[in-house]
C-alpha cells in the first residue's frame, strides 16, 4: 500500500511539472514570491486599477463581495506605516500600496473573502511583472485600528492587509513548498 502511495505522488509530481509548463496560470501561481525590496520606478495607475479589478474577480461566499480597496500611492503615510506596523518596513520603498478592506456586517466571512481577494492581488501582481507582500492587519485589532486611521477607513470597514507594491530590485526568487508529506489521500 505503501508503494503504491509513494508511485501516486511521483506520478502526480511529474504530471503537475508537465502541466505547468504548459499552463500560464500555474507558472504565474509557482512564480509567485513575497517582495520586500522595490526599485524606484513608479506603478501605472491603470496597472494597480487591474490588480483590483483581479481582487474583485475572488470567490466570495453567496457572492456578498464584503470588500473594499483602497488605492494608496501617497509615500508618506507609507512612509510612516513603516515604521508603526511590524513586519512592514517595505512600504517605505514600495511605490504603492492597496488596503484590502472587509465589512464585517455584511459577511460574517469578511476575512475568508478578502484573503481570497488579496491572493488575487498577489498573483495578478506577479503575472505583469510586479512585486507585492501581504501584510497583516487582521487579526490584530492594534494593526487594524493603525490602517483604518492612516487611511480614514470609515467603520464597518476592517483593514484585512496592506499589500506594497512595486517593480523587484534584484534577482527574486519562489520559494518551493511542495511538500509530499503534506498530502494524504483518502485518509490522513
Amino acid at each position: 500500500m505503501f508503494k503504491k502511495v509513494i508511485i501516486v505522488l511521483v506520478l502526480i509530481s511529474m504530471q503537475s511539472t508537465l502541466i505547468m509548463a504548459q499552463n500560464p496560470t500555474l507558472e504565474t501561481i509557482f512564480a509567485r514570491k513575497s517582495v520586500r525590496s522595490y526599485t524606484d520606478q513608479p506603478v501605472a495607475h491603470e496597472d494597480l486599477v487591474l490588480l483590483v479589478k483581479a481582487g474583485m474577480a475572488a470567490p466570495t461566499g453567496m457572492n456578498r463581495q464584503p470588500w473594499e480597496f483602497l488605492i494608496v500611492t501617497d509615500k508618506d503615510i507609507m512612509a510612516d506605516l513603516s515604521v508603526k506596523l511590524p513586519y512592514a518596513r517595505m512600504m517605505k520603498e514600495a511605490q504603492a500600496a492597496i488596503v484590502v478592506c472587509g465589512n464585517p456586517e455584511t459577511s460574517v466571512y469578511w476575512f475568508l473573502d478578502c484573503s481570497a481577494a488579496a491572493q488575487n492581488i498577489l498573483l495578478a501582481a506577479e503575472s505583469i511583472g510586479l512585486g507585492a507582500v501581504w501584510t497583516a492587519g487582521y487579526p490584530y485589532e492594534e494593526r487594524m485600528d493603525l490602517i483604518a486611521s492612516a487611511f480614514g477607513v470609515p467603520k464597518p470597514y476592517r483593514p484585512l492587509c496592506v499589500i506594497p507594491i512595486g517593480y523587484p530590485k534584484g534577482e527574486q526568487n519562489p520559494k518551493d513548498k511542495w511538500k509530499e508529506e503534506k498530502v494524504h489521500i483518502n485518509k490522513w
